[in-house]
């Protein structure tokens, strides 16, 4: 099986995970944790849906595949995203979402504040999260999932 669609697969299979764990386990059990888990997890799956645009499009000559993220990032968001119909609301959400896993990476506290998640980083910058923002990640991700099936398996 080509390799896109088995990225496809592993994304669906994530998203849907995650869903049930924002609206199901979630509200039951209330651990921060379980925002931190669908939060990295959201951002597996749409790097794994970006990869497979990016893979769809190689495999068909439409542009070029580096070894560098950041210049594979740069042709998804120039070049494949709107081939795709992900509009610049939704890719500025992707980026948003990039941004705060890698902040949470790199952070050096993180505590529960008025039902946010607050992440400090190395440089004392403060980045916070709820359970709001996770759910519109989550939905982000899954329609841009929906687009590239659309697309790609049409």
């Amino acid at each position: 099986m080509e390799k896109f669609l088995e990225n496809l697969q592993e994304a669906e299979r994530i998203l849907h995970n995650s869903d049930h764990l924002i609206y199901v386990s979630f509200p039951l059990i209330k651990d921060k944790n379980l925002l931190i888990k669908t939060i990295l997890q959201t951002k597996k799956a749409v790097a794994l849906c970006i990869n497979a645009m990016l893979q769809y499009e190689y495999l068909y000559k439409r542009i070029k595949l580096y070894s560098d993220p950041k210049s594979n990032m740069s042709t998804f968001k120039e070049k494949v995203a709107t081939r795709y119909s992900i509009t610049p609301q939704e890719i500025q959400v992707i980026i948003d979402l990039f941004d705060l896993t890698e902040k949470h990476k790199k952070s050096s506290m993180e505590f529960v504040r008025k039902e946010k998640i607050v992440i400090i980083s190395g440089e004392m910058e403060l980045k916070s999260v709820d359970i709001q923002k996770t759910k519109e990640f989550l939905k982000i991700a899954q329609a841009v999932l929906e687009k590239i099936k659309t697309k790609i398996l049409r």
